[in-house]
């Protein structure tokens, strides 16, 4: 978020002085070159983030089909961090409050992606079913949160791209449980371009939301 925060400030300076005209090769950029320049840093932004999410809970799901809990310990704490960050990334727009309902929520994600991968570890399948329905449940959850902040969220739409995104890591812990890493490898792949469609779903939502902050 360091990038998108300078980016805001970038427009500033320029304002506040004439020599942003004369500065580098070409002519200062236009108000709609700036707004752009500003969704593609936190396009950027968003992206990194979410990426982050799936890949600290594949290193989770990798300890724990290893048995290694001392490396689980540590990917659960990089799962945790990064879903303080992106509840953080919204804090700018919708203040603090919304920030920690958003990693309430997050935190709510995360333990129905565990029981599902501690139940598909120990191959109990009950344990999995209950295990989707509250996966379906905290997405539910989300999309009525963020729907319900911004109007080019919508619900249906938001709650699409979860349960897509929860099948993604339902899938991927079965084929780590099974030690089939050609498929795992393909169903990365899709979880990779998927979870930028959610994090490119967010950054259009508040550029149309907040045009005046980009």
């Amino acid at each position: 978020m360091h990038g998108l925060i300078r980016g805001l400030a970038l427009p500033l300076v320029c304002v506040a002085t004439a020599a942003c005209a004369t500065v580098g090769d070409g002519p200062a950029p236009s108000a709609s070159q700036a707004k752009s320049a500003k969704v593609t840093e936190t396009r950027a932004a968003l992206r990194d983030l979410w990426l982050g999410h799936i890949l600290s809970i594949r290193n989770v799901a990798v300890a724990t089909m290893d048995k290694n809990p001392p490396a689980r310990d540590a990917a659960e704490q990089s799962v945790v961090a990064n879903a303080q960050q992106i509840a953080g990334s919204i804090e700018p727009f919708y203040g603090k409050p919304a920030s920690d309902k958003l990693f309430t929520l997050l935190a709510g994600h995360y333990g129905a992606v565990r029981e599902h991968l501690d139940a598909t570890a120990a191959g109990d399948a009950a344990r999995q079913d209950a295990s989707v329905k509250h996966l379906s449940a905290n997405a539910g959850e989300i999309a009525t949160f963020l729907s319900g902040a911004n109007p080019y969220w919508p619900k249906d739409s938001v709650m699409s791209l979860l349960m897509a995104h929860a099948a993604h890591h339902v899938t991927q812990f079965q084929q780590l449980k099974e030690g089939d890493y050609t498929r795992e490898a393909e169903t990365w792949r899709g979880m990779k371009s998927h979870i930028y469609v959610v994090a490119d779903t967010l950054t259009e939502g508040l550029a149309a939301q907040f045009p005046n902050k980009f």
